[in-house]
């Protein structure tokens, strides 16, 4: 959620009433992130959707009159269905519903958002789903009309191979190798590194 002032308060003084109105202790709350924004408002995060909506609730009994509140709802996953037939996009989600029993889906968990043409004329659909529906889609092979069509997400994160960074492929990297394991000066092939305490490059300070 974003805070900011229904009046003229600065950021600073938003933190400052917010800290001595509202114990997260008091109410079991994890906040996650606690930092300004631009046009001075603040961003804070917590575990969850239930955790985010006991503090809006919070705020507006203790801090109504003088904060605005403003919960962002999370944008859904978006996966690609490839090498999809001529089918109206409208019947996508219905013919994958009866065509995929075994996937347990249903109505209205798979909604098509647009089609489009390749290079190599192949075409393909981008729908829009659950978190959990991704999970049971991505990397499978659905029935669609008369083909087994694959699917996997629509947009994915560039990384490098070298240096485990974002953003930038192998080729045109300028920085040390670095483990995608344990964030070690070394290949993943040298790691000797525990699994279970895996730590990332993009994350570390």
């Amino acid at each position: 959620m974003t805070v900011g002032s229904k009046g003229t308060h600065q950021p600073e003084t938003i933190k400052q009433l917010l800290k001595a109105e509202i114990n997260p202790s008091e109410i079991k709350m994890d906040i996650n992130t606690f930092k300004t924004l631009k046009r001075g408002r603040l961003l804070i995060e917590t575990k969850g959707k239930e955790e985010i909506e006991d503090l809006e609730k919070e705020i507006q009994r203790k801090c109504v009159g003088d904060l605005e509140i403003n919960i962002h709802p999370l944008r859904k996953p978006r996966l690609k269905i490839l090498n999809v037939p001529e089918i109206s996009t409208l019947n996508i989600g219905d013919s994958i519903l009866m065509q995929n029993p075994d996937l347990n889906l249903k109505k209205g968990e798979v909604v098509a958002k647009f089609g489009y043409v390749t290079k190599k004329m192949n075409r393909n659909l981008v729908v829009e789903v659950g978190a959990d529906t991704r999970k049971t889609l991505l990397q499978r092979k659905i029935k669609l009309g008369w083909q087994i069509c694959r699917t996997e997400d629509c947009l994915v994160a560039t990384r490098c191979f070298k240096c485990s960074k974002f953003n930038h492929r192998l080729r045109d990297c300028r920085e040390e190798v670095t483990c995608p394991l344990c964030a070690g000066p070394h290949t993943l092939k040298e790691c000797n590194g525990d699994p279970m305490t895996y730590k990332c490059i993009n994350s570390v300070t």
